[in-house]
């Protein structure tokens, strides 16, 4: 088992340098960087002529190294990862990007871990379900749950929601996490409460889309199981119902949905994203938004990398959970 788990560990180091320069490429193929922010900044509130804001703007990117050739932009970045743990200093909020990574990243983290949780568990047991009362107007009603919770765009599900909370139920603070009066308190009932109430938009949205997946995944799965000659086998011994679905049949079903916890919390993570630019929260998705429209070059890839390694550490934890569930899938049938 532990070579197993060595395997895929180095397996992902490579996939993930390739998606560092993927990623490092994409953003700064974009025209402009952050001192052409500065120079229109300069221009637009300070009333700087144009010649002299450009003066500025080449000193800033001669001191930042932003002139510097892009193979050597991004093998210091590089570099100070892996050497130093140092993801460099982000341009617009003066500080290093590892601040301003952690404390967005870990709200994001934690909205998506939730959303994950109830998706599969709300999603498994409708599926569940639904298998169990094939063609009945249950799973009818849970199918067409399951084709809006796929084929709904998840931004413009959030700017429903906005348009109901603000203009039908006259919500007015939206786009915090909590409001003014327990911004600052410590940690409470009536706090987490709060809470619960600003983020439930961003929790559902993100949710709806997971749970859709889960339940049909597993229904189609199960429907499969059910027919299978075990099982048959299983109800010619006189077993109940209930044992041979829940003891015999959903156990199996479950191969395909936990090979899918491999790109679950990435997906998890982009639906909070697109709801989170949205409703304005301060998590990953404004702030890789708002890097980007600045030029801070550092930010914006950090974040991407950041996201790329989940996926790599998602499927990594759906291979062990396989390996666990069905041995057959360690590689050479090592332990």
């Amino acid at each position: 088992m532990l070579r197993f788990i060595a395997t895929r560990i180095l397996a992902a180091i490579p996939v993930l340098l390739v998606l560092s320069v993927v990623t490092f490429g994409i953003i700064k193929a974009q025209p402009g960087d952050y001192a052409d922010y500065l120079k229109s900044m300069l221009m637009s509130q300070g009333n700087v002529s144009d010649a002299d804001a450009q003066k500025q703007a080449d000193a800033y990117r001669e001191t930042h190294g932003l002139n510097a050739p892009l193979p050597l932009q991004y093998v210091n970045w590089l570099t100070g990862i892996v050497t130093r743990f140092d993801f460099g200093d982000s341009l617009y909020y003066n500080k290093p990007v590892g601040a301003v990574v952690s404390e967005r990243l870990s709200r994001t983290l934690l909205l998506a871990l939730t959303c994950h949780i109830l998706a599969s568990a709300i999603g498994i047991t409708l599926g569940i379900v639904a298998a169990t009362r094939q063609y009945s107007w249950v799973d009818t009603l849970f199918g067409v749950v399951s084709f809006l919770g796929m084929t709904i765009p998840r931004f413009l599900l959030a700017i429903i929601i906005i348009y109901i909370l603000a203009f039908k139920l006259n919500v007015q603070e939206i786009g915090s996490f909590f409001s003014a009066k327990y911004g600052g308190a410590p940690w409470s009932w009536d706090k987490f409460v709060d809470l619960v109430k600003h983020v439930w938009p961003v929790v559902f949205i993100a949710t709806f889309g997971g749970l859709a997946y889960n339940m049909r995944v597993m229904r189609a799965n199960l429907l499969d199981v059910l027919n299978a000659q075990y099982v048959e086998t299983a109800r010619a011994k006189g077993l109940p119902e209930s044992a041979v679905i829940m003891k015999h049949a959903v156990p199996n079903a479950l191969h395909p949905l936990i090979a899918y916890q491999g790109v679950v919390l990435p997906y998890m993570l982009s639906g909070e994203v697109e709801a989170a630019i949205v409703f304005g929260l301060p998590t990953v998705g404004p702030a890789i938004v708002g890097s980007l429209g600045v030029g801070d070059v550092w930010v914006t890839a950090t974040f991407m990398l950041v996201l790329a390694a989940t996926l790599l550490v998602g499927n990594i934890i759906s291979d062990i959970l396989l390996a666990l569930v069905d041995p057959r899938v360690r590689l050479g049938g090592g332990t």
